[in-house]
């Protein structure tokens, strides 16, 4: 077993009303965007209950309005929060160790892809196709 402190609830309090960045010039990308999708995601619902709640007075606009603020702020927080800002930092490190293909080679591995997919498509369509013969035809089992 790990023997990880768990961090006091008082300090997770802290950390969100926090206006200061966690290691600022770590992680950068991938913390970016994950915080904008996260706030997409966010956004979406707030038009969502935006609609169900069409014509229902004030509520129609203050419950989206504050979900979408408070929930902008605990993304960008929750992006900054140190064990979640940690992660990030080591998704973006492993990413840069990652040998991608060329251009060729990813167009060439596609190809081949494409084509072993629609080889196989074309046997379980033959397949099909001697399966309904028997049941039909041999043994009578289909109409």
């Amino acid at each position: 077993m790990s023997k990880q402190k768990a961090m006091p609830a008082s300090s997770f309090v802290g950390e969100i009303f926090q206006l200061g960045l966690y290691k600022p010039s770590q992680g950068r990308i991938t913390r970016q965007v994950t915080c904008a999708v996260i706030w997409a995601v966010i956004a979406l619902a707030s038009l969502r209950l935006y609609q169900t709640l069409y014509e229902a007075d004030v509520w129609q606009y203050v419950g989206p309005l504050t979900l979408l603020v408070v929930g902008f702020w605990a993304a960008y927080r929750g992006v900054n929060y140190p064990r979640f800002a940690d992660f990030l930092i080591a998704v973006e490190a492993e990413m840069n160790k990652v040998s991608w293909p060329s251009k060729g080679e990813l167009i060439r591995s596609s190809v081949v892809v494409i084509f072993v997919i629609f080889m196989l498509a074309m046997v379980l369509f033959g397949y099909d196709v001697l399966w309904q013969y028997l049941f039909k035809n041999v043994l009578g089992v289909l109409k």
